[in-house]
């Protein structure tokens, strides 16, 4: 190979330096020609006599923050034979790249601000093409500085001289910038402004102070992570009196606050530098997060955070900014506006954010990463699609009502967009209906087909059906369960024609095609349909929504379906017993559901945990899952019946256990045991008779590692022949990837 070659570099390779490092590589190998920017990617025109060694470099040597998927050559011929080989300008509009996911401050950058350099020591917004701010500084495209959040810092000679130079990592670094010219912090308490910002926090933050601070995507609330007393007033003013809360500590805090392992140091320290669940170390304030054995770590990602951390020397909490319910606070007078009243000082500055991205969450198990939260540092990346789904029509899926996120499909690929929150909120809707906007602007989307939830009332689906509506727009309503299914078969790569898949669906409810509130489910299915084979035993929802915000409901509905009606009076004898009762026996607002959440909270209730109310969605679970043991018990028997997995079995033994002593942690793993095994049996028998290809496992349930332990235990199959979730989350915020896929699918299957 020693001809002119024309070379297309797709993927992630624009925004990460990907045109210097190809400058510099053609100079190291004596390679002449060109290199640009365009609509799909980085192209490039070359000859030399190691053109071969080139184009295996462009992928093993690829700069740090840049994904190639493809490498394709043709054969070329230059006008003029090309002398040297330099930087082209770029050509066309459009976004069929990838727009590049914020980055956390590289080991340059750092020691920069460590450094000497009066323009970059201590300074706050030092970035370069390997680290900094992309997406949410981002207004359009192409990715240039004039369409981002810094066009009103004009750079001073230094940085423009950096800017041109292919040579220096800063080569068009869209943020560049130094003290000379960029932006600036500030500092304000009651006494007023402070010169030295970090200096005045750092005092501030050891003397208990709550801070708003300013960071990538949004505000976060802030306080020292070893201080009972501020911790207890943050929660008192911000009205979340038991939900973790998250933190932020170099490496020598959580090294000694935790226990993270190789896979989660790696997590930790990369590029998208999200939240990790790490098991709790040397011991910090129990109101961190009550009832966990584990809590939320993540290092510090901008230079602002950096700076903070070592002048505080200690773990600080990171929470996000914002009034209950309500989306993180961006801007500089909202937050005046909304945190006055919580954080006694702010921490800010003058570059504007362009999107609020809420800080990623994830947690390492032996299965794997799962992710909780795909939101700063993770997206707008893209997933391929499976096989078969080249030629799917653009597609625009909604999602839920809860954790709600949209997917775009476009050129075989799926864009699933950032964690936004619960539409219930009007001012979260209000951010759904922007990133609406937003996302199909900066990917230049025009569907065909728009996907939504059967739920009539979900605020997504009659978003979605009025914009099918308006725009003439094909509408594919999709099962709520369905989509957690296909979700998962695509992010695994589930070819269009693979065959069906069992799906262990357990979640706090998604509404069914027969009007019921489905939640605990085993379908056989593929992209186009599905059968439901097995569901838990509906029980009814007292009170509707309350009945997921106090487990008693639940556990008496439960118990009084397993002939234990006497134990619920002993158990909830403060409780209107018998009102509920009367609500259930006439329908009166109590629907039928098969939630495996609601189960969840059922036996939390029984075994004490929190049975009154939960403050935040998912605590008894997650409180019960952290109280399991790890005693070895034999499951207790839930037999599949024509009305469906009755889990009566379980509260009958558990009131035994409970009688002679058992210990509520025993009682929590018997539980997880029983459930897994219920639904494992029957998905295993359907890969056993040849119905079911493969097992995936989804659905927010699923977020408890130690379900997912025992269901792929009891499974007994060899891990290539189940799907987990890896890179999208198994709750709501991977449900618009499944919706998106189920309409491209049966629109090619129309054809």
């Amino acid at each position: 190979m020693s001809g002119a070659l024309r070379i297309r570099v797709r993927g992630q390779v624009q925004g990460v330096g990907f045109r210097p490092f190809v400058w510099q590589l053609a100079h190291r190998l004596n390679i002449r020609g060109e290199v640009l920017n365009d609509p799909e990617g980085v192209l490039i025109h070359a000859q030399g006599a190691r053109i071969a060694d080139f184009v295996a470099a462009i992928t093993a040597e690829a700069p740090p923050l840049a994904r190639v998927d493809a490498v394709e050559t043709t054969a070329y011929a230059f006008d003029t034979p090309p002398t040297g080989f330099e930087i082209a300008a770029s050509q066309g509009t459009g976004a069929e790249t990838r727009v590049t996911p914020d980055a956390a401050t590289c080991p340059d950058c750092l020691a920069d601000i460590r450094g000497d350099d009066p323009r970059r020591r201590g300074y706050a917004f030092t970035n370069c093409t390997h680290c900094g701010p992309r997406f949410t500084i981002l207004k359009g495209l192409p990715y240039d500085r004039a369409r981002t959040t810094m066009a009103g810092f004009e750079m001073c000679p230094d940085c423009a001289a950096e800017y041109a130079d292919p040579g220096d990592r800063r080569f068009h670094a869209q943020p560049v910038a130094c003290a000379l010219c960029g932006p600036h912090l500030g500092f304000e308490d009651a006494d007023g402004a402070h010169p030295d910002a970090i200096a005045a926090a750092a005092r501030a933050l050891l003397d208990g102070a709550i801070l708003a601070v300013k960071g990538l995507g949004g505000f976060h609330l802030c306080c020292d992570a070893t201080n009972a007393q501020a911790i207890d007033r943050l929660r008192r003013r911000k009205h979340r009196p038991s939900k973790p809360l998250a933190l932020m500590g170099r490496w020598q805090e959580i090294d000694r606050h935790a226990r993270p392992d190789t896979e989660e140091r790696a997590a930790l320290a990369s590029a998208a530098a999200p939240i990790v669940l790490l098991a709790k170390g040397d011991p910090l304030p129990e109101a961190l997060a009550p009832g966990q054995n584990h809590l939320g770590w993540m290092l510090p990602y901008t230079p602002l955070h950096h700076q903070l951390l070592d002048a505080v020397a200690r773990p600080l909490v990171m929470t996000s900014g914002n009034l209950s319910g309500e989306p993180q606070v961006i801007g500089n007078a909202e937050v005046r506006d909304k945190l006055g009243g919580i954080a006694d000082a702010i921490l800010d500055h003058d570059r504007d954010i362009a999107r609020r991205l809420d800080d990623s969450v994830m947690r390492l198990t032996p299965e794997g990463p799962m992710i909780l939260r795909r939101a700063r540092g993770m997206v707008p990346d893209t997933l391929p699609l499976p096989d078969g789904f080249g030629d799917a029509p653009q597609v625009v899926a909604y999602g839920g009502q809860m954790k709600a996120a949209l997917c775009l499909l476009k050129n075989g690929q799926a864009l699933l967009g950032h964690h936004l929150g619960e539409l219930d909120e009007a001012l979260t809707l209000e951010a759904f209906l922007q990133a609406d906007a937003d996302y199909a602007a900066l990917f230049d989307h025009r569907p065909d087909v728009v996907a939504v939830d059967l739920h009539p009332d979900f605020q997504a689906t009659r978003h979605g059906e009025a914009r099918a509506r308006d725009e003439g727009l094909a509408l594919e309503p999709v099962q709520h369960h369905h989509a957690h299914l296909a979700a998962c078969m695509a992010e695994n790569g589930h070819a269009l024609n693979g065959g069906k898949v069992a799906g262990i669906v357990l979640d706090g409810l998604g509404l069914g095609p027969d009007g019921t509130v489905w939640g605990g489910e085993l379908l056989l299915g593929d992209y186009t349909g599905f059968d439901r084979r097995a569901w838990l035993t509906p029980a009814p929802l007292i009170g509707g929504d309350r009945a997921q915000a106090e487990p008693w409901r639940n556990a008496l509905m439960r118990l009084d379906q397993a002939g234990l009606s006497n134990w619920a009076d002993q158990l909830f004898a403060d409780k209107p017993l018998e009102i509920a009762r009367m609500a259930a026996s006439k329908g009166l607002n109590a629907p039928q559901s098969s939630s495996a959440g609601r189960l969840f909270d059922a036996v939390a209730a029984v075994l004490g945990i929190c049975p009154d109310g939960q403050s935040y969605e998912g605590e008894a679970a997650m409180r019960m899952e952290a109280l399991a043991s790890e005693t070895v018990f034999a499951p207790v028997p839930l037999d599949h019946g024509a009305a469906g997995i009755d889990p009566a079995p379980l509260f009958h033994r558990l009131r035994a256990d409970l009688a002679r002593g058992t210990s509520p942690g025993d009682c929590a793993t018997l539980f997880h045991l029983s459930l897994a095994h219920a639904f494992a049996k029957v998905a295993r028998a359907l890969v056993d008779a040849g119905e079911a290809e493969r097992v995936a496992i989804s659905g927010g349930c699923f977020q408890n590692a130690r379900l997912l332990r025992d269901t792929l235990d009891a499974l007994g199959l060899d891990r290539s022949r189940v799907y987990l979730h890896h890179r999208t989350p198994a709750n709501d915020g991977g449900l618009a990837l499944g919706q998106a896929v189920i309409a491209a699918a049966r629109h090619l299957h129309r054809r």
